[in-house]
């Protein structure tokens, strides 16, 4: 590799970013830097680039990046020869000022070809202009991953110089750019280019240097205690998971929140360890869909299931952001927390329990379904004349039907759903078998929303 070839980094170094949209944002920070060096001629053949994203901070590496770009011959076609030369074939001022606006005001109007497009004859300028230079290409490349960060709404905030504002999803704090070990002199933000950088909120201590763009991952990791790399945070965690709920002879469930969850908590920690907690069991009383929602919405905790019967159990999985000898603190804490939680979901159930599901159905006429088609009690009626129609000409049972189709939507209006609104349906079927409702009558109510 000669010196003209060298890998780059670029790190913008933030507050928290929004950890949902995490994992696009440093996709698209990476492509808006890569992008824009390619379309400049700056990346050596066979560049690999790698992007990085943690809760506080958005980089991309470049593997093979050219000091500066190789020449480029260029064809400007200027304008029709008898605009641009006099009778004794001196330039006209048109062309004196076309020239200068395209910096070739020195250029020997004998080296001017003409090329006709079958109507006249133009003057069309050729020769080699000099490749870009990284400096340039890069600050153009940053502004441009900046500007095309997937970001619905930007916030604003002042500088350190008490005047100058500026736009951004979170206010940042400190800007790498590395071409090799050497720091490219760019700046974003108001912020200008070095190669320190900030390691975990806690476990680091002071600024971490970055000696070369091939350091940044080791470096952050050995001195920062960050973990830089989004995919390698998920797998580490994927594996703690794995194992911890492997040793406690439980498993983490195989429905889709469990990924969705994972991609999530790796897009809050920047140094991921698991802890084990645990709750009451008494708590286990309650519906379990309850208890998982509030655990993985709410405290995004994973719960653990028996492998045998898939239910509940009372201990649970923490992705914490510090690793720690004695854990005690951290597991006792969450366990605090999360116990109002299921307190509140089991208080919400044993007091919908206490007003039966068919009682419900009457409120529903206070609930607006759509301006232009009534309230959800209206609407109830029309199901259940639906319902009652199909069941006839299937055979079915028409009086079973017709309860299904009428207690479908009395949930609503219950307690647990108004707090957890993705628990329609399954709440409902909780009610209806509690109030001795017929089996047939519960599963259609359980499986509506499907």
């Amino acid at each position: 590799m000669t010196t003209n070839i060298r890998p780059l980094l670029v790190e913008l170094l933030t507050e928290e970013l929004p950890p949902k949209a995490l994992q696009k944002l440093g996709q698209a920070f990476a492509e808006g830097v890569r992008a824009t060096l390619d379309r400049h001629g700056l990346l050596a053949e066979g560049c690999a680039v790698t992007p990085y994203s943690t809760p506080r901070r958005l980089a991309v590496h470049l593997s093979a990046v050219l000091a500066q770009a190789p020449d480029q011959a260029y064809a400007e076609k200027l304008m029709p020869v008898k605009i641009g030369l006099t009778e004794d074939g001196k330039a006209t001022p048109a062309l004196q000022k076309k020239l200068a606006a395209k910096g070739l005001e020195n250029i020997d109007l004998a080296t001017l070809d003409r090329e006709s497009d079958g109507k006249q004859d133009y003057l069309v300028a050729r020769g080699t202009a000099a490749g870009a230079q990284l400096a340039s290409g890069l600050q153009e490349g940053i502004e441009a991953a900046i500007d095309g960060l997937p970001i619905p709404k930007v916030m604003r905030y002042q500088l350190a110089d008490g005047v100058s504002t500026v736009k951004f999803v979170r206010p940042a704090h400190g800007l790498i750019a590395l071409f090799g070990a050497d720091v490219v002199p760019v700046s974003a933000l108001g912020l200008a280019a070095g190669r320190e950088t900030l390691g975990h909120r806690f476990m680091s201590e002071g600024a971490v240097a970055i000696a070369d763009a091939d350091a940044y991952v080791a470096t952050l990791a050995e001195n920062g205690h960050v973990v830089a790399s989004f995919e390698t945070r998920r797998a580490e965690i994927q594996r703690q998971l794995q194992d911890e709920a492997t040793r406690l002879s439980a498993t983490l469930g195989d429905d889709p929140e469990v990924a969705a969850l994972l991609d999530e908590v790796t897009a809050l920690v920047e140094h991921p360890t698991v802890y084990v907690g645990q709750f009451e069991e008494q708590f286990l009383q309650v519906p379990q869909e309850c208890l998982i929602l509030t655990m993985r919405l709410n405290q995004k905790y994973f719960p653990l299931f028996d492998p045998a019967t898939g239910r509940l159990t009372h201990r649970f999985l923490i992705v914490s952001n510090m690793r720690t000898d004695n854990p005690v603190n951290i597991v006792e804490g969450n366990q605090r927390v999360v116990r109002p939680r299921l307190a509140d979901a089991q208080f919400f159930f044993e007091t919908d329990r206490k007003t039966p599901l068919a009682a419900r159905v009457e409120q529903l006429g206070s609930i607006v379904y759509h301006n232009k088609l009534g309230t959800q009690l209206e609407r109830v009626e029309r199901v259940r004349a639906i319902a009652r129609g199909i069941a006839g000409e299937l055979g079915g049972d028409v009086s079973a039907a017709d309860r299904a189709a009428m207690l479908a939507k009395a949930d609503l209006g219950s307690n647990m759903v108004g707090e957890f609104p993705e628990l329609q349906g399954i709440m409902g079927a909780y009610y209806a078998a509690g109030d001795g409702e017929p089996a047939s009558v519960v599963e259609a109510l359980r499986t509506q929303y499907r």
